[in-house]
């Protein structure tokens, strides 16, 4: 790639539309500058496709873009901007299959129990585009992601709503005290280069090979863990009769989409365990519907619609409710239960969410009610439990005074949990997981009994030399204290811990707050700082970084989506991502409904702007310095004057806040004087965009309140999507002009 460009990525849901409309703002405005647009199909929808190209005609097959990106982010020129795509879950692949095959894909069924080669080759290409398919491919860097200025100006100016605390709350975090993940962790650094394989010692003395090769690099830290199935369940079963003594929710969080492998196990167990009276009565009848609790309890609702027994088994599943605990609802009205679908509640997203709101979820009456939170591993459940400690004790966090708490994130490489789907197993035999290095030597081996999950980790050293000196480089331009939230009591930690401490030593730190400190005390520690009004970095591995990238910002400034989320990535390049995209499912369904988007593209514009920023440096290119520049205030003013999309039909939705963007940005153009050739052509554009305000905000307003057609859920039909969310043909035309 020699030519200056901007890679856009096409991903899912709300996102997804949103793109629709902003990109060719995007692309109109670029193109001033010489910047080519191009974009990557990075969906579930073409990932599938990506995966089966023997089964499509000629004019249906399509490259494989994650690959491609894949390739590109290891190169110097890269400079990618990536949306939220779908990390899917069992559920979410099987209805993106069904809209396909409807569509005249001729892709196969997923065949959740192979029954023979064919079906096992099958479900191992679709076991690629499940769960954390895309972010370990792209990341080929580590993660610098805080609130922008403008952000929380704005949120200080005009305060999120947030739920008074009491320190008589029930609500609290439920965890195992022995036998999880964090307890029966084990970790070693290796010295030199090699390959291990995982096998199975099984009682009987026969050997299974779970994995043939994992090549690990000098200095690389691996780990294994093991959660035992018979003491889950007894936890579970405990957690069900606490939540009915004490009458709070029952509510579990997990990440069953990104933690594709063990997640959804763990689900199944306290589906199975919640409603365990009809799952042992019926149990022939689901395995005869290849009914399986790892799906939620709506895959029961789903498949025994139609038989016989429908009524009866409903009726089993509603006596469960007169002896159990109430459970917490993703949707009062429609009945949708915490347990209903693994991708409905993800931790990240709704552990903040319920803090935010005085510690409560909703009840099947949709009222708040206090809750028990369950996160059955330790490793970061403290987190949380410390969060709400902290606000029984001195309330509500407050928007207006509130200070920030900034990430740097060890993610670059597919470092730890994230990059372990491939390495995690449901042992169907008990004995002893080992494993092996190529010399023979047992680096690691775990003790293990018939059901329980295993999994390796792992993290290679250059990744953490990179995230120790991107910690220090905040840290030093900030003048803000850094905080290693690593746990000594940890083994994979401690690991980590040492090569922290040695790498620090690479680095000029004189001047700096650089502390270590496991994850309850640094949560504290951040808390006792950001009600004084004071700002933090917060270092973290992979998934704590996804959950405090969610947890600080949706208390900050009211969500993630509005955050700055920049990747350097390792060999030069950028990788500048937008935000979350938890609500996108509610927010798609309302659009083609009702023709109003609430999606927020904030995100798009701050990582625009740094891309922007980014290329103007790589190529010498003075202009994208400008439309860098000037679409920064143009971010500030878009905030300053309240354009996000609005609640309620009739007001501005996600279009509407494209326009003002827009209009913000060609203003800002045509008022600057770096660039003669930019503010002739901007000036045109910026008095047609204010002359005709009025105008595309009637055209834009008036295709509100009627049903949208876009053409499918996972793959929307591009005329029929373009014309839903371009609606102002006097918009339209402006910016063609442009171009």
């Amino acid at each position: 790639m020699t030519k200056a460009k901007i890679i856009y990525t096409k991903t899912d849901e709300a996102p997804a539309l949103a793109t629709y409309s902003f990109l060719p703002i995007v692309k109109s405005f670029t193109s001033a500058a010489g910047i080519e647009i191009e974009t990557k199909d990075i969906s579930l929808s073409g990932r599938i496709l990506a995966n089966f190209p023997e089964n499509l005609s000629d004019d249906q097959k399509v490259g494989d873009a994650l690959a491609e990106l894949g390739a590109l982010a290891k190169t110097p020129e890269a400079n990618i901007i990536k949306l939220p795509n779908i990390s899917a879950s069992i559920p979410q692949l099987q209805a993106a299959i069904d809209e396909l095959q409807a569509k005249g894909y001729a892709i196969p069924d997923y065949p959740a129990e192979p029954q023979n080669a064919e079906e096992e080759e099958i479900k191992a290409r679709y076991a690629k585009v499940l769960g954390s398919a895309v972010n370990p491919v792209l990341r080929e860097g580590n993660s610098d992601r805080r609130a922008p200025k403008a952000v929380k100006n704005y949120a200080k100016k005009h305060p999120h709503s947030m739920g008074a605390w009491s320190s008589s709350s029930k609500s609290h975090v439920a965890s195992m005290s022995a036998n999880d993940f964090y307890g029966s962790e084990k970790s070693v650094t290796v010295e030199k280069a090699t390959d291990v394989k995982i096998e199975l010692h099984k009682a009987d003395g026969s050997v299974e090979v779970l994995k043939e090769k994992v090549a690990l690099l000098d200095g690389e830290i691996i780990d294994a863990s093991v959660m035992n199935m018979k003491a889950l369940k007894a936890f579970f079963a405990e957690q069900v009769a606490d939540a009915k003594e004490t009458g709070v929710l029952f509510s579990l969080h997990m990440k069953a989409t990104m933690m594709k492998v063990s997640d959804p196990i763990i689900f199944g167990a306290a589906v199975s365990v919640f409603y365990k009276d009809v799952f042992e009565k019926y149990g022939e009848l689901f395995e005869e519907l290849g009914v399986t609790p790892n799906n939620g309890i709506g895959d029961v609702y789903a498949k025994i619609k139609g038989h016989n027994k429908e009524a009866e088994v409903i009726a089993a599943l509603e006596a469960v409710y007169t002896d159990a605990p109430d459970l917490a609802m993703v949707n009062s009205d429609e009945g949708i239960t915490n347990l209903h679908v693994p991708s409905d509640v993800i931790i990240d997203a709704s552990m903040p969410a319920m803090i935010r709101t005085s510690g409560q979820m909703w009840n099947k009456e949709g009222k708040q009610q206090d809750t028990k939170a369950i996160i059955p591993d330790r490793s970061y459940a403290g987190v949380y439990q410390a969060t709400i400690d902290f606000c029984k004790q001195n309330g509500a966090l407050d928007p207006t005074t509130m200070g920030s708490v900034s990430n740097v994130g060890l993610m670059a490489k597919k470092a730890e949990e994230y990059g372990s789907h491939d390495k995690t197993f449901q042992l169907a035999s008990a004995g002893t997981v080992k494993v092996v290095d190529a010399s023979g030597a047992v680096l690691i081996e775990q003790s293990v009994e018939e059901g329980d999950i295993f999994r390796m980790c792992q993290v290679k050293d250059l990744p953490i030399q990179d995230w120790v000196k991107l910690a220090v480089k905040r840290a030093k331009a900030t003048q803000t204290p850094a905080v290693f939230w690593l746990d000594e009591k940890r083994a994979h930690d401690a690991e980590l811990i040492k090569k922290v401490n040695k790498y620090l030593g690479d680095h000029d730190t004189a001047g700096l707050e650089l502390l270590i400190k496991a994850p309850v005390e640094a949560t504290t520690f951040s808390f006792e700082r950001i009600v004084k009004g004071l700002d933090t970095i917060s270092v973290t591995g992979n998934v704590l970084r996804d959950y405090l990238t969610d947890l600080f910002p949706i208390l900050e400034v009211g969500t993630s989506a509005k955050m700055l989320s920049i990747v350097p990535l390792m060999n030069g390049g950028g990788l500048f991502e937008t935000g979350a995209g938890g609500s996108a499912p509610k927010h798609v369904q309302q659009f083609v409904k009702e023709g109003y988007l609430r999606w927020d593209s904030l995100g798009e514009f701050l990582a625009l702007a740094v891309s922007l920023e980014h290329l103007g440096d790589t190529f010498n290119n003075p202009k994208a310095k400008v439309l860098a520049e000037t679409l920064d205030v143009a971010t500030s003013k878009f905030l300053d004057n309240d354009k996000s999309p609005a609640r309620k039909i009739g007001s501005i939705d996600n279009r509407g806040s494209h326009f003002y963007l827009a209009l913000y940005w060609a203003q800002e153009l045509a008022a600057q004087d770096k660039d003669a050739e930019l503010k002739a052509q901007f000036t045109e554009l910026a008095n047609e965009l204010t002359t005709n305000e009025a105008k595309i905000n009637e055209e834009l307003i008036g295709a509100q309140g009627q049903p949208q057609q876009i053409g499918g859920y996972f793959l929307p039909e591009f005329d029929q999507a373009s014309k839903a969310m371009r609606p102002s043909f006097t918009l339209n035309d402006a910016l063609s002009q442009l171009v």
